[in-house]
């Protein structure tokens, strides 16, 4: 991910990260389930798709705590 799309992504709002989220994941799932019936052309697409996940959930997490306090 270079750096202008993931600062763009970072200041999206928390709903918009959240539904990015739900498209990863689903994507995600559907990798893993395709890997494990056929192995997959980049295995490491998981690796950073998961990697995105979590990215994406720690700016979440980020935001609600900057709404907290």
């Amino acid at each position: 991910m270079k750096a202008k799309e993931r600062e763009s992504l970072r200041n999206l709002s928390s709903a918009e990260l959240e539904a990015h989220v739900r498209k990863a994941d689903e994507k995600r799932f559907r990798m893993a389930f395709k890997h494990k019936t056929a192995p997959l052309d980049n295995p490491v697409e998981l690796r950073t798709l998961r990697r995105h996940i979590a990215r994406l959930k720690t700016w979440i997490a980020q935001k609600s705590q900057e709404g907290a306090s």
